[in-house]
């Protein structure tokens, strides 16, 4: 199957009459053939020079005709807002896309196929402006498994805008519904590749490189939504939590590690003041031990530096060896 042909289209400009050059004479014709619809009306019977009767009759089919196609006409004006685009579509032909601001005219003909999911949800006709206005979609939590099989809750929002109205009109069939998602197929995608911690040295997690991460998650953004034509400005993380069945285990998982961590700065502390004790004693002559004695006082001070409890100490009133 040929897919390239499906993100052919891309968006073109297009200018069309402004609408305060197109109202006064549209009105005016208007106002005039009312007029004189009513004027032959009120004529068709009359008399005039020499009691000569004035048939006017014949003029008030093609005023009648004329009366809908003013009316026509007058469809064909619509404004814009900044940061608002229209499609033109002509008897399905796509035409152009018109982003300035302000009151416009065209063919009444043209009708607008970027119809977005609240205007469906409406029941609104083809004539809805595509918003070129940066949005925000907060996603809902979702239930994943990491890179490790844990189960996790993850959640993310996302910052876009349509920067291609062709690309989001014709190549995808609906633009806002698609980014939704995508979003939570990236997200999903994300989760399973990164561990949520306790990753390999060096290894990056959810919870360690999350700025990394949400760089990581605009990209593959980026990467599935251009089909649309839409721009992603940010994604970020906004919920990242174990699942309520493994949080316990998780977080008495996360205590005993920094127990351990807590303890190895202990040990490395006193080990390294131990030694410089011992170093200043040696230098300075204070007192000269052997191994043995070395081995007690080396004890003694791990017990007194580690020991968690408070240390009374025992004063030895006798000699050094008894």
């Amino acid at each position: 199957m040929d897919t390239q042909g499906l993100a052919a289209y891309r968006e073109k400009a297009v200018r069309v009459q402004n609408g305060w050059i197109m109202l006064p004479p549209l009105v005016a014709l208007l106002l005039g053939d009312i007029a004189l619809i009513i004027y032959c009306i009120a004529q068709g019977g009359g008399e005039h020079h020499h009691h000569r009767p004035i048939n006017l009759s014949w003029l008030v089919l093609p005023a009648a005709l004329m009366l809908p196609v003013i009316i026509l006409l007058l469809k064909g004006f619509f404004t814009l807002q900044p940061n608002e685009a229209r499609v033109l579509i002509l008897f399905g032909a796509y035409k152009g896309t018109v982003r300035d601001s302000g009151f416009h005219w065209g063919n009444p003909f043209y009708s607008n196929g970027g119809m977005s999911s609240v205007a469906r949800q409406r029941g609104g006709m083809a004539r809805e402006k595509i918003s070129l206005r940066a949005r925000t979609y907060n996603g809902e939590k979702l239930k994943v498994n990491d890179n490790r099989g844990n189960p996790i809750e993850i959640a993310a929002v996302l910052v876009w805008r349509v920067q291609d109205t062709a690309q989001a009109t014709f190549d995808v069939d609906d633009y806002e519904k698609y980014v939704h998602m995508q979003s939570e197929t990236a997200l999903r995608h994300l989760a399973s590749s990164y561990a949520y911690d306790y990753g390999e040295e060096h290894e990056m997690t959810l919870r360690s490189g999350m700025d990394e991460v949400s760089e990581s998650l605009r990209k593959q953004l980026q990467e599935r939504l251009s089909k649309a034509g839409v721009i992603v400005d940010e994604a970020r993380l906004t919920h990242l939590a174990y699942a309520p069945e493994i949080a316990q285990a998780m977080l008495r998982r996360q205590q005993a590690e920094a127990v351990i961590a807590a303890r190895q700065k202990i040990v490395q502390g006193a080990v390294s003041m131990v030694e410089m004790a011992l170093k200043e004693l040696a230098e300075k002559q204070v007192v000269t031990l052997d191994d043995e004695r070395k081995a007690a006082m080396v004890g003694n001070l791990m017990v007194v530096l580690c020991g968690e409890s408070e240390v009374h100490p025992v004063v030895n009133t006798g000699t050094l060896y008894t």
